[in-house]
């Protein structure tokens, strides 16, 4: 067995030339190397390969029946390693069949997936779009793994060592049903106490956030009475109740159905950010699909 180590890539590049001029000299032109050094690197050949590979004959050289055996199958390989380190080509969206995978919760989908599903199904209508529920824990090994293209997180709390691109900004908003009779204008702080709140808590069952944080500093506390996981949830009993629920202000956009006023506490919002893995940073398809995100919420 001929070990790799011995073979110099640019032999097998002389190799392939030769079984296809048979002719030294012209060997050399092609290459644009002079015609000894040709003939040292045959010279190397036939040793590696125990086998002359090619012999003088009438009108040039002949190639051995081992040299004819290697003809295709070392085109084949370097044809192949050529297309390996080429340049990676230009990504067109309207030819492209990947799937992507992204991680997101109900918040993350409502506010960036949903915004951009539209345009991407018509700018790459070849593409798959797999959205996977955020664990936070897990995101960086996703991403090193290759199991997520994407993940979107607030900035607070990302994992180090992932790429971050800021999307925008978030702020709370207070919001009830349509016509609630507490909402008609901004509440006072007292009042806005004496509500009952439902608070969404994603590690489940919790009754306490920023806003009580906020509260907490102003020496009050509101009445938290329901806590639930999603956000989808919320706003089914926001329509159906009483409940209000500080909520961020880009999943209340024109949402008819629900009374939206200023909280008279200030609330500390928050940066949503896009995350991935430094092994697909240069890859043209991703390059295009984070360009296209950002663009789109």
């Amino acid at each position: 067995m001929i070990n790799l180590r011995r073979l110099d890539l640019n032999l097998l590049v002389t190799l392939d030339v030769l079984l296809t001029e048979h002719n030294v000299t012209r060997a050399a032109e092609r290459l644009n190397f002079s015609q000894p050094s040709i003939s040292v690197h045959l010279a190397k050949l036939r040793d590696i390969f125990g086998d002359p590979l090619l012999l003088p004959g009438p009108r040039g050289m002949r190639p051995t029946a081992r040299a004819d055996e290697l003809r295709e199958p070392l085109r084949l390989a370097l044809a192949a390693l050529e297309h390996a380190v080429s340049p990676a080509s230009p990504f067109d969206p309207a030819q492209a069949s990947q799937t992507w995978r992204v991680a997101a919760t109900d918040y993350g989908e409502s506010t960036i997936v949903l915004p951009a599903l539209s345009g991407l199904r018509s700018t790459a209508p070849g593409t798959r779009l797999a959205v996977l529920e955020l664990v936070p824990p897990r995101i960086a090994r996703q991403a090193e793994q290759g199991d997520i293209d994407l993940a979107f997180h607030t900035s607070e709390g990302s994992p180090p060592g992932l790429r971050r691109q800021t999307l925008f900004s978030e702020r709370y908003v207070l919001v009830g049903r349509a016509g609630h009779p507490r909402l008609k204008k901004r509440p006072t702080l007292s009042q806005f106490c004496k509500l009952d709140h439902v608070i969404v808590s994603p590690d489940g069952g919790g009754f306490h956030g920023v806003t009580d944080e906020a509260l907490l500093e102003a020496g009050v506390a509101r009445r938290v009475v329901l806590s639930v996981p999603h956000f989808l949830f919320v706003r089914s009993v926001l329509t159906n109740t009483d409940l209000v629920a500080m909520l961020p202000s880009r999943l209340v956009r024109d949402a008819g159905d629900l009374q939206v006023v200023e909280p008279p506490v200030e609330v500390a919002g928050y940066e949503m950010a896009m995350l991935w893995h430094e092994r697909c940073h240069r890859d043209p398809a991703h390059q295009w699909l984070r360009e296209y995100i950002v663009n789109s919420v």
